[in-house]
């Protein structure tokens, strides 16, 4: 199977992964290397847990926007 990921970086330098399709799926790590390790895993253990979820379940990613609200 294969999950689309959000990655972010916090105001410490950290990086962060989260799962949109996996509700609480997410883990953080320091470079993107370790997160990609440390994301796979927590893919697997939600769905250890969980179990795979049906197909409608699954959100799809659509993409990513930039909003400028000084033209509302």
């Amino acid at each position: 199977m294969q999950f689309n990921i959000i990655i972010e970086k916090d105001e410490g330098g950290w990086f962060i992964a989260t799962v949109p399709s996996l509700p609480g799926c997410h883990t953080q790590a320091q470079n993107i290397d370790d997160l990609f390790c440390r994301i796979r895993e927590a893919i697997l253990l939600y769905l250890d847990v969980n179990g795979t979820p049906p197909l409608e379940e699954l959100r799809s990613f659509v993409g990513v926007q930039i909003v400028d609200v000084e033209t509302c």
